[in-house]
């Protein structure tokens, strides 16, 4: 099985839920996808590390810095900026909070970002492209460029248009329709 197979196998067992739910995004949803046991096990970290990678580089991108609104983003991140250690030159992480804290420096963008560095903002699922447009929205207010958003799963619900009206272009990995939500 290759790596796109494995996660799509890992996603369905680990991640796909079904029943009645309301999504971050406000809209119901007869299955839910919880990316965490997915990006958080051993072999979710390695899958999406690959082909994390090997997206960014399939683009052309060259950014210095990988993250995300955090908490969603933030093993994504870890693992592509591990697996680029294979395939150099090295991507470091960083995270977005969701607000800025009010002490010590006060930063909303933690981690290995500067400003002035090309940004590839990352996130579990994408329905909305909500996560997506808050952390571009801090990332370029500190002062980084985003060069392009990936993502794990496009749940196939407009987010993705979302970000690329806005002028991000968007990878994924998996889709709803690969995982026959759709």
């Amino acid at each position: 099985m290759d790596d796109h197979a494995a996660l799509l196998h890992l996603l369905a067992e680990r991640s796909v839920r079904h029943g009645d739910f309301t999504l971050a995004s406000g809209a119901r949803s007869t299955y839910y996808i919880d990316a965490r046991p997915t990006t958080m096990s051993a072999e979710g970290l390695h899958l999406i590390g690959r082909l994390g990678v090997a997206a960014i580089r399939a683009q052309g991108w060259s950014p210095a810095v990988v993250g995300g609104l955090t908490m969603g983003a933030d093993p994504v991140a870890y693992a592509v900026a591990l697996a680029s250690r294979a395939h150099p030159p090295a991507i470091d992480a960083f995270s977005v909070r969701k607000e800025a804290k009010g002490h010590g420096t006060k930063r909303r963008v933690e981690g290995n970002f500067r400003p002035g560095q090309a940004v590839v903002v990352v996130e579990d699922v994408i329905t909305s492209g909500g996560s997506a447009i808050q952390a571009i929205a801090a990332v370029e207010e500190a002062g980084g460029t985003v060069v392009g958003v990936l993502a794990v799963v496009d749940r196939e619900q407009g987010g993705r248009a979302a970000l690329e009206e806005r002028g991000h272009q968007v990878v994924v990995l998996a889709t709803a329709t690969e995982l026959k939500l759709r």
